[in-house]
């Protein structure tokens, strides 16, 4: 009987993962730098400096991101490439479908606060995001 209740206890915990709300779609918009990315074979690789940084701008529900390169005087070189994308709302969360003149692809929004975010793609590939604090070397 213990052990029914355990299990049920671990169950009813798990399932109480909290919902992103539309609200909070919000926390999105900033620099963003990938803090580790989780293989399906199990294998997890950690970044602890990265070279570049997301930039994700959102509104009402589409938006883009793009890539700048951080500089030591606080400012941000970029291209003027970007990855334009809608967010889709499905009954198990939120979506990002991307769409660019070379390729089109989906990622499933699994967590978001103020300071992280992941998402999953079709290849079952997991991101997680940590919110960028700029280093501000001044002379």
């Amino acid at each position: 009987m213990k052990r029914i209740l355990f299990f049920g206890i671990i169950l009813i915990l798990s399932s109480c993962k909290e919902k992103v709300s539309p609200e909070d779609l919000t926390l999105l918009n900033g620099y963003w730098e990938i803090e580790q990315v989780n293989l399906p074979n199990g294998e997890t690789k950690a970044y602890s400096v990265n070279t570049t940084v997301d930039y994700i701008q959102i509104k009402d529900l589409s938006g883009f991101r793009k890539k700048v390169y951080p500089q030591l005087d606080g400012t941000y070189d970029t291209s003027n490439d970007s990855e334009h994308f809608e967010l889709i709302e499905k009954p198990e969360g939120y979506e990002f479908h991307y769409k660019t003149e070379l390729s089109e692809w989906t990622e499933k929004l699994n967590s978001l606060q103020a300071d992280s975010f992941s998402v999953t793609n079709t290849d079952n590939i997991t991101y997680t995001y940590k919110r960028f604090q700029p280093i501000n070397v001044q002379k």
